[in-house]
């Protein structure tokens, strides 16, 4: 059986702007088995009852999305997000793969049996493809190779404490220990340093996000990137990765490495890029992150280092808790959970805030679909519209505008700083390996479909 899809707005990777084009997709396979240009309309002939066709006009066709950076926290935290809800909600965005990470279920992905564990769970309930980050954690060096063999795509660490007693931070002596293990492997880090003023600090007002900002000074950044990139040239076949990167007073360290050659990349999240400090309320919890949203002079200078490649992609770093774990009532940012909830909103996010920056649509797609799934290591089957490719794409209009309500909200505990945002672009339809994997049109934009994603 066959899928077409024809527009006269189709976004292919050896073209800078959308032009008319057709895709047949192999439903067997799920792969792009063809790609024409010139848009063909209601001109199609039905072979056999076997073809299926979808028309998508003057809206945008678009390469599923990659969002490498998801904590869907199934299993043991389930009640915070799920793999049913947190895919829906990916799908509904245009996410078709995303990459779990490995520190806030219960067991966490430290061991190939802990893994086991998670796909076990995740089984049946997947709308899009889902892989998954193992974790890298005081003395489980040994298990880094196994969790290789066993499917993990690259490991996560933290260089600050988390909170989770099953995932501590690593020291410079453990990470010296991983890096020795891994050959050719991605090792991200959580790139906040420890140190003496960050575990001393003593707040003045916990409802103030001022002062919940000075806790979290850029310098905790400056400090781990400096050893990541120290311990990566001892280490240069580890592939590191900086995660949902924040303070715009690194970008210099991470060019000096660059441009000596490291194996270095760097993502930054739609909260870091969409939010400035300036505008966040005494006892906004749901804005609290680590690292944290800061001021609009650092957002500017992010956007910067976007475009001049210095970070190479953009993530959600999707990371819920239950509403109560947020203490709206106290708003105290000292004690609230840290993570914003945005899985499915990101390319309306990036898009609304980029066109007034002047920044075209395919760089967009290249941060959010091209360059994470380089990271992940799905290159050669997702993020682009490309023979051989998987059949991952997105019926797209970038012009109407939304406000942002709970109704837009596909994630489990619908919460989010975005809620009253208007932004610009809507999803119409999410195939996944060529399956319908979300429809606008539908109830709920699911009613009547199965989930269509695998495991990577």
């Amino acid at each position: 059986m066959l899928l077409t899809v024809t527009g006269r707005n189709v976004l292919l990777p050896d073209f800078d702007l959308p032009r008319p084009a057709t895709i047949n997709i192999d439903l067997r396979t799920g792969k792009i088995i063809e790609i024409l240009l010139g848009y063909i309309g209601d001109k199609v002939c039905n072979k056999s009852g076997d073809l299926h066709f979808v028309d998508a006009g003057d809206k945008f066709v678009l390469p599923g999305l990659v969002d490498a950076h998801v904590h869907l926290e199934e299993p043991g935290n389930q009640d915070w997000e799920g793999f049913w809800t947190g895919t829906q909600a990916a799908a509904a965005g245009g996410v078709t793969a995303l990459i779990d990470m490995p520190v806030d279920s219960s067991p966490p992905t430290t061991t190939p049996g802990n893994l086991d564990i998670k796909r076990h769970s995740a089984r049946g309930q997947c709308w899009v493809d889902v892989g998954f980050w193992g974790g890298a954690i005081p003395h489980n060096q040994a298990q880094l190779g196994p969790l290789l063999s066993a499917g993990a795509r690259g490991f996560k660490c933290f260089l600050v404490d988390t909170g989770i007693e099953e995932f501590p931070r690593v020291s410079e002596s453990d990470l010296r220990a991983h890096m020795s293990h891994l050959q050719n492997s991605v090792l991200i880090f959580h790139a906040e340093m420890q140190n003496a003023s960050s575990s001393t600090h003593h707040q003045l007002d916990p409802r103030s996000y001022q002062e919940f900002l000075s806790s979290r000074p850029e310098e905790l950044e400056v400090d781990a990137i400096t050893l990541i990139t120290r311990l990566q040239a001892a280490y240069p076949s580890v592939f590191c990765h900086i995660a949902h990167l924040s303070a715009a007073s690194a970008l210099p360290i991470i060019r000096a490495a660059k441009e000596r050659g490291l194996k270095l990349s760097v993502e930054t999240c739609f909260h870091y890029l969409c939010l400035s400090a300036e505008d966040i309320p005494d006892g906004a919890t749901e804005y609290k992150c680590t690292p944290p949203i800061r001021e609009d002079s650092n957002r500017n200078l992010l956007w910067d280092a976007l475009v001049d490649g210095t970070i190479d992609c953009v993530v959600s770093d999707h990371s819920p808790c239950l509403i109560e774990m947020k203490g709206l009532e106290r708003g105290d940012f000292m004690e609230a959970w840290g993570g914003v909830s945005s899985l499915g909103l990101g390319l309306s996010l990036l898009w609304t805030e980029g066109r007034k920056r002047g920044i075209p649509l395919g760089q967009i797609i290249r941060w959010m679909s091209i360059k994470t799934a380089e990271l992940a290591g799905l290159s050669g089957t997702k993020g682009q519209l490309k023979m051989g490719h998987d059949g991952d794409l997105v019926i797209w209009d970038p012009e109407p505008e939304f406000k942002v309500s709970k109704e837009h909200l596909y994630f489990k505990n619908k919460l989010t700083p975005y809620e009253g945002m208007t932004l610009r672009g809507l999803v119409h339809k999410t195939f996944v390996r060529g399956r319908l994997a979300y429809d606008s049109a539908l109830q709920d934009g699911f009613k009547g479909l199965r989930p269509a994603g695998e495991l990577l």
